[in-house]
């Protein structure tokens, strides 16, 4: 009898379990938003710590002096402490309203540093941190809504031990959101929809114009305009099969494409008028300039470069910690090679049908992260709505991820908060070990993505039901 009542009473506690997780996977149960909320609660925390210990967070302070100097000129960073805005030239503080643009953003990103400035000059922390807490439970919303099940629960956790320092610090959510959105908008067929998110996304961050190809592609063939050779074809015959394909660039659609362009340019020319260099040629130059940043793949061979005679500088410039050395530039150059390569790889394994647009997104990102010259932790944002939507959480993926997401969280915020002294940073113990481990994982991820090692893509495989061939 007593055996009977465990029993029972061990059954209802496992069907409670059972309830309260179906409930928390429900699409249209409010409890399915209790995860996200926990998560931007605690993000909001972080901010709100470093807020009431007056630690400011220096991308936020360049964030609030743009708005200010663009709205009302160089004048008006007189409302903050004098040292926040530092970076700026004489030049620009001399600019009256309108004209002074991000030097290493692009001039939109002002629509979205602008609404913090509601709140008294002190607290723009917080209310961009509450901002960027309503794009992260957006992004939320859409996996909940759009993406297989459980994702948007991923998506949290993935969040919350890769992210926990930066999502509501960085404006890094929102390019994301615009880019999940076009995967999204793309898979149900609403290409121009697509398009112009694609378009925002890189009106925000240059990134998002990487996958520019990989949306066309999907769109040709989508439509049956795109040649793509059979599935066993040889080496030796993808030049012809390729000329076969490009000899039909004629009956390609180009009306979304020529949308595409047409919003990046009439949003750009409109800043452009203000200021050309500013809207047009400083972004570029800014990130050209930049030098092989301490947390990059290529810092690592700076730093063993550093045992055989080739001594590593640390500095401060470009609003980074960057490793200066005379195996700078052929490092740098080395993996711009290795990222044109990778880059191209991707598209023909697209081309050929071995990978679908989402799957071409992430490895595109994943190649793009892995051989650029920096490498800042918001990275993971731009890379975790993607790979959740795919449905990359089964056990290989939660602890490759999960390891990824933890060295991240130890180098950046723990690490930097170690020392007020930032060019310290790279000689706290741990620090280059940490940065070795995590960009070697992120190396091999990729490269078991691009080859499909271990099945890692079979692994992450929902698609659309609505669109297979995207």
């Amino acid at each position: 009898m007593l055996q009977e009542e465990v029993s029972q009473t061990s059954n209802e506690g496992e069907q409670a379990r059972g309830g309260f997780r179906e409930r928390l996977l429900t699409r249209r149960n409010a409890l399915a938003y209790l995860p996200i909320l926990i998560v931007v609660v605690l993000m909001f925390g972080y901010v709100a710590a470093r807020f009431l210990m007056n630690l400011p967070d220096r991308d936020l302070l360049r964030y609030q002096c743009y708005a200010l100097t663009f709205w009302d000129g160089g004048g008006a960073v007189s409302v903050i402490p004098t040292y926040h805005c530092t970076f700026l030239s004489p030049a620009t503080l001399a600019l009256p309203p309108l004209h002074a643009l991000p030097l290493e953003y692009p001039p939109l990103t002002l629509l979205i540093f602008t609404p913090a400035l509601l709140a008294p000059a002190i607290y723009y922390p917080l209310a961009f941190a509450v901002l960027m807490a309503a794009i992260t439970i957006f992004i939320y919303w859409l996996l909940l809504r759009y993406g297989p099940r459980g994702a948007a629960l991923a998506f949290a956790f993935y969040m919350l031990i890769g992210t926990l320092g930066l999502t509501e610090s960085r404006f890094d959510v929102v390019p994301a959101a615009l880019t999940l959105l076009c995967v999204i908008t793309a898979q149900r067929k609403h290409w121009t929809a697509a398009y112009i998110a694609l378009a925002f996304g890189f009106l925000l961050k240059i990134y998002p114009i990487l996958f520019l190809p990989a949306l066309f592609i999907a769109e040709q063939l989508d439509a049956g305009r795109f040649s793509q050779p059979p599935e066993n074809t040889a080496l030796a015959s993808l030049p012809g099969e390729l000329w076969r394909t490009l000899r039909g660039i004629a009956q390609w659609r180009w009306k979304n494409t020529l949308i595409f362009f047409g919003v990046i340019i009439i949003v750009t020319g409109m800043f452009a008028v203000l200021d050309f260099k500013g809207a047009v040629v400083s972004q570029l130059s800014y990130f050209a300039g930049r030098p092989v940043q301490v947390e990059s793949t290529g810092s690592t061979l700076l730093f063993l470069g550093a045992l055989v005679g080739y001594p590593v500088k640390i500095v401060y410039t470009f609003g980074s910690i960057n490793a200066e050395s005379a195996l700078g530039s052929p490092v740098a150059l080395t993996f711009e090679v290795l990222f044109v390569l990778g880059y191209l790889f991707t598209i023909l394994l697209q081309w050929r049908g071995r990978l679908n647009m989402l799957q071409a997104f992430i490895a595109i990102l994943f190649v793009f992260i892995i051989t650029g010259k920096v490498f800042s932790p918001q990275y993971l944002i731009w890379l975790i709505p993607l790979l959740v939507y795919s449905g990359a959480y089964d056990r290989f993926w939660l602890i490759t991820w999960t390891l990824i997401s933890v060295l991240t969280t130890f180098i950046y915020p723990w690490l930097y908060t170690r020392t007020p002294n930032g060019l310290a940073v790279p000689y706290l113990p741990g620090f280059l070990e940490s940065v070795a481990l995590r960009n070697a994982l992120l190396v091999a991820l990729t490269l078991a993505y691009l080859f499909d090692w271990f099945r890692v893509r079979k692994r992450a495989s929902f698609q659309s039901a609505n669109s297979p061939s995207t």
